[in-house]
């Protein structure tokens, strides 16, 4: 139990500094642009994860593809790292300046550069988020489904191959993208895929970057697919009497083919953090919150199949929300889970591990997983997109307790490496980031990793994009 733990502290690792030449030249092609103060610095070297505040030397805030290349290309000269920023809301550690550098913040780039109806898509510079997109193309019939929670960047979510609640019918950010405009670590500016729905012309370089989390360039563009808003939607809340019988309940929707949209599983401690803050007045027992689009008759169908399968595993109190402002009130509590356990255990960190299994294995990975967590004593909550066997268990630690971080820590490895032995992935949306670095190596092993580092190196030779991400150089 003594053993030390990979992910308990940030690798020591030597910062690169940036030279006042640089500084120079970004201040006078920036001017405001370009800030050094303190405070914006610190606004850049966190995130959501556990890990301390690690800023950048400097910030830039460009407003264009141009912007980018500029200041790649004096990174690129000077061999200072280069780390993409959107809204700051990853949990791995993505964004943080463990080698110095300089934080290249795209929020400002937030044009719909084209949409195109008729063929359902859309192309958005990296700075615009999925609720701006959804605004932008509601009163064409359309919506952009992939919904992590948080209201991210849609570069930042094509980064980490996000995901999110829709996933188990529509599919992840990797299936969503068709084409990107990448600042490459030269500072060339590379565009990958079409607007065809398909092609087999050559390396498939599009989803290349997808899930290379800024570590092979900066995506300045995205093109998306869209979709036809659903006739009729609908959404349920089933209570059931442990989580196993959740679960279950799951699994059987899945392999029935149940076209059901959202299918989350909430665990007691996540019901009760969430009422407490978003006054929802929900039954405090394990819970599926599910979604069905499609027509008026499919709706029902899809409905009336679940409450039965639900009925048969002990489900009970399903209720319906059928209007979008009661929809809304529901995922809106879902989406702040995070938020209502730091708020619930005030003066806590979380610690979450996100790990993904073949559906026939999801039952068994929590029920042991919540053992384990019963055990250690811990607060902490479960959530999960159960339909396609993602889910979330998430530690509350006493800031600066390293005894509590580090049983969050040993559990968290646990539970991945069950996973792993299930055949299933140590991440199924957050990425790797600098948490999860010693995970990948169990799950792609060494082989694979060092044919990443190939890869790595023949794009990006002086390692300036994101350096200490994803795996040691």
């Amino acid at each position: 139990m003594n053993a030390p733990l990979p992910n308990e502290v940030l690798p020591e690792i030597e910062r690169r500094p940036v030279p006042p030449a640089m500084l120079e030249a970004l201040r006078a092609r920036f001017g405001e642009r370009c800030s050094t103060a303190a405070a914006v610095r610190e606004q850049h070297g966190r995130d959501e994860s556990p890990f301390p505040v690690t800023p950048p030397e400097a910030v830039v805030f460009c407003e264009s593809t141009d912007d980018v290349v500029a200041v790649v290309k004096l990174a690129h000269a000077h061999a200072v790292p280069v780390i993409p920023f959107g809204i700051g809301s990853s949990l791995e550690g993505h964004l943080l300046a463990v080698q110095g550098g300089v934080s290249i913040d795209v929020s400002r780039m937030t044009r719909v550069v084209r949409v195109n109806a008729e063929d359902l898509t859309v192309t958005v510079e990296a700075g615009v988020t999925r609720e701006q997109l959804n605004r932008k193309v509601r009163d064409l019939g359309l919506f952009f489904p992939i919904d992590p929670g948080a209201n991210a960047s849609l570069g930042g979510m094509a980064a980490t191959r996000a995901s999110g609640t829709n996933a188990v019918r529509y599919g992840t950010m990797r299936e969503n993208v068709l084409g990107l405009t990448v600042v490459t670590a030269a500072g060339e500016v590379l565009r990958t895929g079409t607007r065809a729905k398909k092609s087999s012309a050559g390396y498939d370089l599009t989803r290349l970057f997808v899930g290379s989390e800024g570590t092979l360039g900066v995506m300045t563009e995205v093109t998306l697919k869209l979709y036809p808003l659903p006739e009729a939607v609908s959404a349920a809340v089933c209570h059931f009497p442990t989580i196993d019988a959740a679960v279950r309940a799951t699994i059987q929707i899945i392999q029935m083919g149940v076209p059901i949209a959202r299918c989350e599983l909430l665990d007691v401690n996540a019901v009760r953090w969430v009422n407490l803050q978003s006054r929802l007045g929900l039954r405090e027992s394990p819970m599926l919150l599910m979604e069905f689009h499609g027509s008026e008759a499919g709706v029902k169908e899809q409905a009336e199949t679940v409450q039965t399968i639900a009925s048969e595993m002990g489900g009970e109190h399903f209720e319906w929300a059928t209007t979008p402002e009661e929809r809304t009130r529901l995922w809106t509590a879902r989406h702040k889970a995070y938020f209502a356990g730091m708020s619930a255990n005030p003066g806590c960190r979380t610690v979450t591990t996100d790990t993904c299994v073949p559906i026939s294995r999801l039952a068994e990975i929590i029920e042991i997983s919540v053992a384990e967590a019963d055990a250690s004593k811990l607060p902490y909550y479960i959530v999960g997109h159960v339909g396609d066997g993602n889910f979330h268990l998430a530690y509350m630690v006493k800031e600066g307790d390293a005894d509590e971080r580090a049983v969050a820590e040993r559990l968290s490895l646990q539970m991945v490496r069950r996973a792993i032995a299930m055949e299933g992935t140590c991440t199924g949306e957050h990425g790797i980031g600098l948490h999860k670095m010693s995970f990948l190596v169990d799950e792609a092993g060494a082989g694979a990793i060092e044919l990443m580092r190939g890869i790595k190196r023949a794009l990006d030779p002086k390692n300036i994009m994101n350096p200490g991400k994803i795996f040691a150089l």
